[in-house]
């Protein structure tokens, strides 16, 4: 291909997607009680979930500037215009560091091609703009051309996601863990998305039919032309309820493709099983 294309394990796409169509890969790092390993590579989702429920203590970190600086400086060598669309520098440093080696890799390569993109995005959100741009450099774009197209695309990728166990969500402080106690109590799901790559609560609903009732009633209000687009459902080790959802969506909306898989432990640690994400676009592309 004209371009290749890098991607982090946070965009929840199955590593066999990387190696069918040839591009890079590269495992954030997850902790399991002292024991560090790659996304996806050493540990699994169903492992991570499976461990989350025994109280094992999971932390998360990004992808050392070591492993972008062997990758980066592999494909300089090679002369590989390059595009590394990364998770949302809101949510990690992973963009930041990314951007630092490509200054250092760039002293030594000055006429080395390498863009990176916020993508604003997470989870499948990333990784269906991960497809997207694989389909442009596959139909003969460039790499201005796809940058362009992706960056476009990316602003208009809805997050929409619940979780089912507030407790994770408070560990990370994204919520009291007074409010997490509460909401458990009373069954209290809250209703979240991401904005200007931030995640943000949006409403808080009783009871999981309800919600799942109000995701599908954002999809009405924000989404552009779903019946000709790709929708994307992850989950937390919860495939029952994605398959509902997806039987939802095809009901209200007979897209074009739904595209299911797990979130993967490095967003996964997080959020926590039984979250379940839905992504689509909000204008035209």
């Amino acid at each position: 291909m004209n371009v290749h294309i890098i991607a982090d394990s946070a965009c929840d796409l199955p590593i066999d997607y990387f190696e069918r169509r040839e591009l890079s890969f590269l495992p954030l790092n997850v902790d399991l009680n002292g024991d560090q390993r790659q996304d996806q590579k050493d540990v699994k989702p169903k492992q991570l979930y499976d461990a989350m429920r025994e109280a094992t203590v999971v932390k998360t970190s990004q992808a050392s500037p070591l492993q972008f600086k062997e990758l980066f400086t592999n494909l300089a060598s090679k002369g590989i215009p390059s595009l590394y669309i990364a998770l949302s520098s809101e949510l990690s440093g992973t963009y930041q560091t990314a951007m630092m080696i490509r200054n250092e890799v760039l002293e030594e390569y000055p006429n080395f091609e390498l863009v990176i993109i916020d993508s604003k995005s997470v989870s499948l959100g990333l990784g269906l703009a991960i497809k997207y741009a694989t389909d442009l450099v596959e139909s003969g774009k460039t790499l201005s051309e796809v940058e362009a197209a992706v960056k476009s695309y990316c602003m208009k990728m809805e997050h929409i996601f619940t979780v089912d166990d507030l407790e994770y969500l408070a560990r990370g402080g994204r919520i009291s863990k007074a409010s997490a106690f509460v909401g458990g109590l009373l069954n209290i799901k809250p209703l979240l998305h991401i904005e200007a790559g931030k995640l943000v609560p949006l409403e808080k609903i009783r009871g999981r039919k309800k919600m799942f009732r109000r995701m599908i009633e954002i999809m009405k209000e924000r989404g552009v032309n779903l019946e000709n687009q790709t929708i994307a459902i992850s989950h937390g080790d919860d495939e029952d309820a994605a398959n509902t959802m997806k039987a939802m969506i095809e009901e209200e909306f007979s897209p074009k493709e739904i595209y299911i898989n797990y979130i993967g432990a490095a967003v996964g640690a997080h959020s926590g099983p039984g979250t379940l994400a839905i992504f689509f676009l909000n204008d035209e592309h």
